[in-house]
C-alpha cells in the first residue's frame, strides 16, 4: 500500500487521510451513541421485529408464488 500512496499526488495523499480521518471519526461518535442510548435502541429493535416478520412474510409469499 505504501507504494500505491507513493505514486499519488500530495493532494490524493491529503484526501485518503481525510477520509480515514472522517471515518474513524463517525465510528468513535456511533459506538458512543450506541452505548449512550442503549434502552432505546433495544426498544427500537423490538418495535421492528414483528414489521420485519411481516415483511419476510410477503416476500416468501411472493416468492412462492412464481
Amino acid at each position: 500500500m505504501t507504494g500505491q500512496l507513493r505514486n499519488l499526488g500530495l493532494k490524493a495523499n491529503l484526501g485518503i487521510l481525510l477520509k480515514v480521518i472522517l471515518g474513524l471519526f463517525f465510528l468513535i461518535l456511533g459506538a458512543i451513541a450506541i452505548l449512550k442510548w442503549w434502552d432505546s435502541l433495544l426498544m427500537v429493535v423490538k418495535g421492528c421485529v414483528g414489521l420485519f416478520l411481516i415483511l419476510s412474510g410477503i416476500i416468501t409469499l411472493a416468492i412462492a408464488k412464481e
